[in-house]
């Protein structure tokens, strides 16, 4: 396929499925005041190119997971079919090497609080160093604003849902199971295709998925390269913050343009926090003048993203 370039249509695209992954085309057409046939092709053609895609990701403290971020160092050569591997397991959320070549970070989801499976990871060879952190606490109630700034409020307003209501921690059925698997792959798959996927009839997947949505249990959110629009330095930030300071420090970051996600863990950091920014001088900027400027900061360590091998990334 032919390279694929952002214009302004496909921001404002990517900003109204932000908004409602699952929005008809007719309903997005008719807000950005073009054809249907338009945006489903537009789409259909940032698909297939591996630029964007929507993807259903499950609330973790509403199913009772646990989240954890796992940190593999090994030799280069082990990196890239390491994280391939990673990729291709179910309880993977979110799989990433780092600047070095030799770093591996990737996003655990396990099943009723349980610890990071690192027994079932079988052997790693060359591996040299494995930290895994619990995910205690994500703080952003926000997208990353790079890739929710290109609609007017009126527009916004039109697209967005209504406010879900928080039912408290879920059991999950064996549809659900069923269910959720595939709408990580593909949030915005028919109806009649999720029906045939997980055995269920049409009017109950319908039905399901709508309970999730309404009830927080399942976002839909949109994986798009941020590079594709323009911001090309992606860093995965760890900070020791004083204990007293956290939370207030943890919202200030949540409160940045900069920030993409942000969540308290467990360990000797226990803040972590993914920036992005449009360049490396503008990431500069930002870990020197903005966190060098916020007290309670005892240590920070950072690392560029250089690729990822799966996007699924922590509900933020």
């Amino acid at each position: 396929m032919d390279s694929v370039t952002l214009n302004d249509l496909d921001l404002r695209l990517l900003h109204a499925l932000q908004l409602d992954g699952r929005a008809p085309f007719s309903k997005i057409a008719d807000v950005l005041g073009v054809s249907d046939r338009t945006v489903a092709r537009r789409f259909g053609r940032l698909r297939s190119a591996g630029i964007a895609r929507v993807s259903g990701v499950p609330d973790s403290r509403r199913t009772g997971h646990a989240e954890w971020l796992v940190r593999l160092r090994g030799l280069p050569s082990t990196t890239v079919p390491l994280a391939r591997v990673l990729a291709r397991r179910p309880d993977t959320a979110w799989v990433t090497t780092l600047s070095s070549g030799t770093e591996i970070v990737c996003v655990f989801r396990v099943a009723d609080g349980g610890p990071a499976p690192l027994k079932d990871l079988g052997p790693l060879p060359r591996i040299t160093r494995i930290d895994a952190q619990q995910l205690l606490r994500p703080v952003m109630e926000h997208r990353w604003a790079g890739r929710t700034s290109a609609l007017t409020p009126h527009q916004i307003d039109s697209l967005r849902l209504g406010p879900t209501e928080d039912t408290g921690p879920v059991r999950l059925t064996e549809l659900d199971r069923r269910l959720l698997p595939a709408l990580a792959a593909d949030g915005r798959a028919a109806y009649p295709s999720l029906a045939r996927h997980v055995g269920w009839s049409e009017s109950a997947v319908r039905r399901r998925l709508e309970e999730l949505r309404h009830t927080g249990v399942l976002q839909l959110d949109v994986e798009v390269a941020p590079d594709m629009i323009g911001f090309t330095a992606q860093c995965l930030i760890w900070l020791a913050v004083a204990p007293a300071r956290l939370a207030d420090t943890a919202q200030a970051l949540a409160a940045d343009a900069e920030a993409a996600f942000v969540a308290a863990t467990t360990g000797t950091h226990n803040l972590m926090a993914v920036a992005v920014c449009r360049n490396t001088e503008a990431l500069h900027t930002y870990l020197t003048s903005r966190l060098g400027g916020l007290g309670g900061i005892d240590r920070m360590e950072s690392a560029l993203i250089t690729s990822y091998s799966k996007r699924t990334a922590p509900a933020v």
